[in-house]
């Protein structure tokens, strides 16, 4: 099922012409949690955790600017809309929404972000869409002129999650992007080549469901070969590691089939990795 307003209202698609990694605002979580079943003694040498068994997070987003000069961001990270004690609940470091400020720093205004595809709606992916919590203020879109493209198994479990994960959703953050009028729902297509009418042919998509139903991998064609946004397929650069998933997975054996499978493919094909949780590394070729 595709859910697409009028594509006439978007500047022409291009062809991908620069990409920046744009830094949200950080998280601390909880290092076993995010290493499965790893053992500490292991993946503390990876990343150093603190004295509350957290280690640091970035929650990253890809910004394309296309050669027709529209822009696409792949996710938007947790942004700032957790009140304080269910930010602190989460680990979020900085209250200011640092997405924002970090795209301003590219002299990007909200305004001009013309699409975003979102990998799912947990809230450490897609928060960065709402604005910054307030207190008796409603939360709102703050890219007010924005397509967003999602999986439609990705909108489904958003609107009936599971006991297991319902935790992770934003339940005012669906009905806000339904009322846009500007959102277009995937449906993955069997061949594995699924394209999106909204970003266009210079835009393939992948899936995997070992962490959450539909998880949406954008793919970007560069000049240096094509570019993956990994999501929490492989949140960083200790996760490239086949058997090392995570506690939030859902089903870590076929996590690791796909992960095995999107690997092998990409590194035949020379790509790379853009990762939007690794504290310290963004891109890395296979």
């Amino acid at each position: 099922m595709r859910d697409v307003s009028d594509l006439r209202t978007l500047p022409s698609p291009g062809r991908p012409l620069r990409v920046d990694a744009v830094v949200g605002n950080s998280q601390r979580l909880d290092g076993g949690a995010m290493f499965g079943n790893v053992p500490r003694a292991l993946w503390s040498r990876w990343i150093e955790p603190d004295e509350r068994h957290r280690i640091p997070l970035a929650c990253r987003a890809l910004l394309v600017t296309e050669d027709s000069g529209r822009r696409v961001l792949c996710e938007a990270g947790i942004g700032a809309f957790f009140e304080p004690r269910l930010a602190d609940r989460y680990g979020v470091v900085e209250r200011e929404h640092v997405l924002l400020a970090s795209l301003a720093a590219l002299g990007v205004a909200p305004e001009e972000v013309d699409v975003v595809a979102l990998s799912h709606l947990h809230f450490d992916h897609a928060g960065g869409l709402l604005s910054a919590w307030a207190p008796d203020t409603a939360p709102h879109l703050v890219f007010p002129n924005a397509h967003y493209v999602v999986s439609e198994p990705a909108w489904q479990r958003a609107l009936a999650p599971h006991p297991r994960d319902r935790a992770s959703y934003i339940p005012a953050l669906q009905p806000l992007l339904a009322q846009t009028g500007h959102l277009e729902r995937v449906v993955p297509d069997p061949t594995g080549d699924t394209r999106s009418a909204t970003l266009g042919p210079h835009y393939r998509l992948h899936f995997s469901d070992g962490h959450t139903p539909g998880l949406m991998l954008t793919e970007v064609a560069t000049a240096d070969g094509p570019l993956v946004f990994a999501s929490d397929l492989v949140p960083g650069a200790p996760w490239v590691h086949l058997p090392v998933t995570m506690g939030y997975d859902r089903y870590p054996e076929l996590l690791v089939d796909e992960k095995t499978a999107l690997l092998g493919d990409l590194r035949r094909r020379g790509g790379s990795l853009f990762f939007t949780h690794d504290p310290t590394v963004a891109i890395a070729r296979l």
